[in-house]
């Protein structure tokens, strides 16, 4: 069976990083935006990273493009702005896409676990996120209005 740990990604800084080296641990996988409405999510996001800094437990956030071009900048520049802003130090990966005949091969293995609404295996915006257990799997995904605060219970379960 595959999982999350199968998976290999591009750092925000261009590295390549298996997500192997999270074995183990519980994620919450993320794609984000830096001009969107939810952007502000970021510090719920950070605050969890955090909270859980001595837990098995990561944040990951993908930066993505697809939904009203809302994350137009480099990496440098995403990079830049979430520390700024928002003091980001969860790991940032490299902009992927979610949807489509270029989607990242992480998010065509998580959409494909856990459909969002009526089934769909389609991202519908920015902040979409998904949870993995300590081995991997898929337990939940959560809609862009779920506020990163509103998943802690499901973390602490977790880990």
């Amino acid at each position: 069976m595959t999982s999350v740990y199968d998976f290999s990604a591009r750092a925000i800084d261009g590295t390549d990083v298996a997500l192997d080296r999270y074995r183990g641990q519980a994620l919450l996988i993320v794609n984000t935006a830096s001009k969107c409405g939810f952007t502000g999510q970021y510090d719920g996001l950070e605050k969890l990273h955090r909270d859980f800094a001595d837990a098995p437990f990561e944040v990951l956030g993908f930066p993505c493009n697809q939904f009203g071009a809302q994350e137009p900048g480099r990496a440098a520049e995403i990079a830049a702005f979430c520390a700024t802003s928002f003091d980001v130090t969860f790991p940032l990966f490299d902009k992927v896409e979610v949807n489509g005949p270029n989607r990242h091969p992480l998010y065509a293995w998580l959409t494909k676990q856990k459909r969002g609404f009526l089934g769909s295996q389609a991202i519908k915006w920015n902040f979409t996120k998904f949870l993995t257990d300590r081995e991997g799997r898929v337990v939940a995904r959560y809609s862009p209005q779920t506020e990163p605060e509103a998943i802690k219970a499901d973390i602490e379960k977790l880990i």
